[in-house]
């Protein structure tokens, strides 16, 4: 062999090695169910895709060395079809409420698979993100006035858990005192601005987002059933198995994200709100200080027993016949691992209950805000962030000046008084003490029994403004 052959031939020999090399190096998916609409799953999915955290901790060493990362993203508007798409074998993780959440673990055992809860993206020990609209010129004030009257509810779903509770808590029969049916959040909205129904009980955002776009008013909040609920994100258990380290990378990615819109909401509020055209105002109702519910990613005993509440329920409405063990499918260890990685406490966290907080002072009087059930906040046009004040009459006060300079409003936000729930204060109830104190309230009932115990007057959100207008 001369020497040029014997160039030719270990060049080929070293493409051939390359060729080799490249064949041997494993490509990895990792693909991800999102529900984008559903804004409180935010944290573990949208953000995560729109901000490339996952890039950031998906493993490159040990056995991860020559790996390659094919991540996909799948959006969808429910839980179903990303329970399908994972018992098909097409996605890895999905996020989804306890009720789909649960049917999906139920669903894995009938297929003869294994999917695992890995952990909370968000959610409320009461209830609160669940709720019940009617049509803006319906008369019915409370859910006590829904007697003999039909329902919709997206069937299966984790406010159709609370519906059904709701209703055993008035003492009816789900099947003969109202009449329930089954209707998605795209076509509810529609069935209410023409009157075609007489309430529409909901999930995250939409008990919200209705009355935000004026069509709606919230007659009952999930947190009134004092049951919890949440959102969650799930992973095939054959997954898990052979990619512990995946898993952890994506609860540290989520935990970023929980991080960043939790130092600034306004921000991603924006952002949210551009990628779903959920507007930001509602994304602020839930993400920001005080908000509707916590972002919480740890296994609280209440969101333990929602996932066994959904799976009674699920066998009670007859979609499943298969039983499923809470301990098992409810596995801890990925986010206390991801929690431990990310230099948090994982048993701390488990024990905060509180909202996400407020540390603010009043904007017109500079005053420290003590009391999160007397807060209220007003976004003003072009205004970056939220304004606090540490009571509504303050914000009141503060609006007539801001609205004389000729500057328009976003949104006013107000806490119920009783719940510490936050308001649109637009469809809020209030209350005028004879001092001048100004209290908040979800419910016209709520108010005037509020009125009756401490004295005042109660009031809608323009009678409240102009009475504090009409005294300064």
């Amino acid at each position: 062999m001369n020497f040029r052959t014997h160039l030719a031939a270990l060049a080929l020999a070293l493409v051939a090695a390359g060729f080799a090399s490249s064949a041997d190096a494993e490509t990895i998916r990792v693909a991800i169910g999102t529900q984008d609409t559903t804004i409180n799953t935010a944290t573990g999915g949208l953000l995560i895709r729109e901000l490339k955290l996952l890039d950031k901790y998906l493993p490159h060493d040990g056995k991860y060395k020559d790996v390659t990362y094919d991540i996909q993203w799948k959006n969808f508007t429910s839980g179903a079809p990303i329970t399908n798409e994972q018992i098909a074998g097409k996605l890895d993780f999905g996020v989804m409420a306890d009720f789909p959440g649960s049917f999906n673990g139920l669903a894995h055992i009938k297929a003869g698979r294994k999917s695992l809860f890995i952990t909370v993206l968000s959610g409320s020990v009461n209830g609160s993100g669940n709720g019940i609209v009617v049509p803006t010129a319906s008369p019915i004030q409370s859910l006590s006035e829904l007697k003999g009257k039909t329902i919709s509810v997206p069937f299966a779903s984790t406010s159709h858990g609370m519906l059904l509770r709701a209703v055993k808590a008035q003492g009816w029969d789900a099947e003969s005192d109202v009449k329930i049916i089954t209707q998605a959040p795209e076509v509810a909205g529609a069935a209410l601005q023409a009157n075609q129904i007489e309430a529409h009980a909901d999930f995250v955002p939409f008990a919200e987002l209705f009355p935000w776009r004026g069509f709606a008013r919230k007659i009952y909040d999930g947190s009134q059933a004092k049951t919890p609920t949440f959102h969650g994100a799930l992973v095939d258990g054959n997954y898990a198995e052979k990619y512990p380290e995946i898993v952890v990378a994506y609860l540290r990615a989520a935990i970023e994200a929980n991080q960043l819109i939790a130092k600034e909401p306004e921000k991603y509020s924006e952002l949210i709100a551009r990628v779903t055209g959920v507007e930001a105002e509602v994304e602020y109702l839930f993400h920001g200080p005080l908000g509707l519910q916590t972002r919480d990613l740890t296994w609280k005993p209440e969101y333990r027993q929602a996932v066994a509440t959904a799976i009674d329920t699920l066998r009670l409405l007859k979609k499943t016949d298969q039983s499923l063990d809470v301990n098992s499918f409810v596995d801890d260890r990925f986010i206390k691992a991801a929690f431990k990685a990310s230099g948090l406490d994982y048993d701390a966290s488990l024990t905060n209950y509180a909202q996400l907080p407020l540390n603010a002072k009043d904007a017109a009087t500079g005053e420290a805000i003590s009391d999160p059930k007397r807060v209220a906040e007003i976004w003003v046009q072009g205004e970056p962030l939220v304004r606090h004040y540490a009571s509504p009459q303050n914000a009141f006060k503060a609006l007539k000046a801001i609205e004389g300079e000729g500057k328009p409003v976003r949104v006013f936000y107000a806490q119920d008084r009783e719940s510490g729930i936050k308001l649109l204060g637009n469809q809020a109830w209030f209350v005028r003490a004879d001092g001048g104190e100004v209290s908040a309230f979800l419910l016209k009932e709520n108010a005037e029994k509020w009125a009756r115990d401490h004295g005042g007057k109660v009031l809608d959100f323009a009678a409240a403004k102009a009475s504090i207008i009409a005294s300064n």
